[in-house]
């Protein structure tokens, strides 16, 4: 199915009414993803002096292992979020579930700046990313009903680049702020989105889920089969993607001939990074001209081409591999902001919320897991551009469930 079935129509209050406030809520939703990407990213980056900090201790033998409790904690409170906030999302209606889940991030990022010990920064980084994946959710539903059929798929592209930019700012806060515990004041900002959302945000964002919430359960047997292609399409674009952003820069070391490559890595990731949000940025004009599955056929078969030529065929530094560094970040990009299009689209409206947290966030579970053995499985497979390819058959995974799954959205 070519076209969104989300149809702006069909929300009560009003094709008009909801499209007067849709700038402002654009601009509200893209800071709120925007700040959540930052503070995602914002212990990462303030993770050494942090812990050692609340240790007392640098040489603690723990040190390694309370570090990565901290981050694993954040993305289950991610996952956790997503699944809950979408639910909410079709309950109490989208306006509150993106208010509460922005407030949510923002208080307990503020919080976690207070903490007295690594176990109070455990919880409040659950309840940061508890906070953070509503959010992710939220947006999309929101900014998906809030515009027209032509105009959805440039939001939504633009929208997707939100995170980038945040994980960006995190970088900047930790080069302007030397304190963790100021840098986490960051927090604050998010708290006065939600309470502006309480004041610029129409009610009608509310009202529009009553009546829809039909006795349709998310597991339904007319929705299963949309749930699993959702899942399914969504994993295998995040766990290529994530595999090779990880160990791109590993993969780079061992092409290079110098002894710790730092040119050549700052230079990939640039090209991922600046390559990722040009793709995201342009992906909603790429997705009205060709339609969203075309979109997705596309990026996924380009991905899988790019893996082979870059990770088994170029074994030399070049401006050839920079090339293709750029244009498999680009696609990458397109895909992000298309799936933020496709996802939905796959649902009917009162359970539309609920599905998306739940195919965002099952394919993130799966990503977790799966990226974490690239690593032991380098010398296994002969090095990591082996390593790397032999992950990225995940995207022919994709494209066959875009292929063959045929999907459409369910009737309301």
């Amino acid at each position: 199915m070519e076209t969104s079935a989300l149809s702006v129509n069909a929300i009560s209050g009003g094709h008009t009414a909801v499209r007067k406030n849709a700038a402002i809520l654009f601009v509200l939703c893209f800071i709120s993803s925007t700040l959540g990407g930052t503070v995602s990213t914002l212990m990462s980056v303030y993770l050494p002096v942090a812990v050692k900090d609340l240790l007392q201790d640098e040489s603690n033998a723990h040190f390694e292992s309370i570090g990565a409790s901290i981050n694993a904690i954040f993305i289950y409170g991610w996952m956790a979020g997503g699944f809950t906030w979408g639910f909410l999302c079709d309950r109490t209606g989208r306006r509150k579930a993106f208010i509460y889940s922005t407030l949510c991030y923002g208080i307990f990022t503020v919080l976690t700046g207070f903490s007295t010990g690594w176990l109070m920064v455990v919880i409040f980084r659950f309840l940061t990313g508890f906070g953070v994946g509503g959010v992710l959710v939220t947006t999309t539903i929101l900014i998906s009903e809030a515009y027209d059929q032509k105009r959805r798929a440039i939001a939504l592209g633009i929208l997707s680049i939100s995170i980038p930019i945040g994980i960006f700012s995190a970088g900047l806060i930790n080069y302007l702020i030397t304190s963790w515990r100021y840098g986490f004041t960051a927090g604050l900002i998010p708290v006065f989105v939600a309470l502006a959302g309480f004041f610029l945000i129409g009610s009608n964002y509310d009202s529009q889920i009553a009546g829809t919430a039909k006795k349709h359960a998310l597991f339904h047997k007319a929705t299963v089969r949309n749930l699993v292609a959702g899942s399914v399409i969504f994993g295998a674009t995040l766990i290529g993607l994530w595999a090779i952003f990880a160990w791109m820069p590993s993969w780079i070391q061992s092409l290079s001939n110098t002894a710790d490559a730092q040119e050549e890595r700052g230079m990939s990731m640039m090209l991922l990074g600046g390559g990722g949000l040009l793709g995201g940025f342009i992906s909603g004009w790429v997705v009205n001209a060709v339609g969203v599955r075309k979109t997705m056929i596309m990026c996924l078969a380009a991905c899988f081409l790019l893996s082979f030529t870059l990770f088994r065929i170029t074994h030399t530094i070049s401006m050839w591999l920079y090339v293709q560094v750029a244009l498999l970040a680009i696609f990458f990009g397109i895909s992000q902001g298309a799936l933020s299009v496709y996802i939905p689209q796959l649902f009917p409206r009162h359970i539309v919320a609920s599905a998306t947290g739940f195919c965002f966030n099952i394919g993130r579970l799966f990503t977790a897991t799966v990226v974490f053995f690239i690593g032991s499985l380098e010398g296994f497979l002969g090095g990591y551009g082996n390593a790397v390819f032999t992950f990225s058959f995940v995207f022919l995974i994709g494209l066959l469930a875009v292929i063959l799954f045929k999907t459409e959205k369910l009737q309301e």
